[in-house]
């Protein structure tokens, strides 16, 4: 496994201190990110998930702990809109040239607006998804929000 992906890649080039982290990534798991916490050793609300969803149509990135819902209400105003709804997974892969269970809010394709659960925030590390199945990125949360110049929200239901 690669350890240098386009999401390390764009961590590097901003200059954020973080660590890489393998593991061995179960595609059947129920929760992936579950799985990958367990896997790590972690408390799972340290492990983050990068979901892609659609407020009025609009795609979006949300980054929440692994073991938490997002609130689709909340969501929705967090980036202004009325409705949200999650992205098909193939529209996601398609958007972020990432595989489900991969999916890293660095270095997508495609730029969208990103939204963390602001609750990470008082966490001195976190892990986020590397940009490839099996591999996670740990950092200061703080670092996400200036790197994808994202805004922070409560998001989880």
């Amino acid at each position: 496994m690669s350890k240098t992906t386009r999401a390390t890649q764009v961590l590097a080039k901003a200059g954020v201190n973080f660590t890489v982290h393998s593991y061995d990534y179960d595609p059947n798991a129920e929760r992936v990110g579950l799985q990958a916490a367990e896997a790590l050793g972690e408390k799972p609300h340290r492990v983050l998930k990068t979901l892609m969803a659609e407020v009025d149509g609009k795609p979006v990135c949300v980054v929440v702990p692994c073991d938490r819902d997002v609130s689709m209400k909340k969501l929705a105003s967090a980036f202004g809109g009325k409705t949200a709804n999650m992205m098909k997974p193939a529209d996601a892969e398609r958007l972020t040239g990432y595989h489900v269970g991969g999916i890293s809010p660095f270095g997508q394709k495609k730029l969208v607006p990103t939204a963390l659960e602001e609750a990470t925030l008082t966490e001195p590390l976190v892990y986020m998804n590397g940009g490839q199945r099996g591999l996670q990125v740990r950092f200061a949360p703080k670092e996400a929000l200036t790197t994808l110049n994202a805004k922070a929200a409560s998001l989880i239901a």
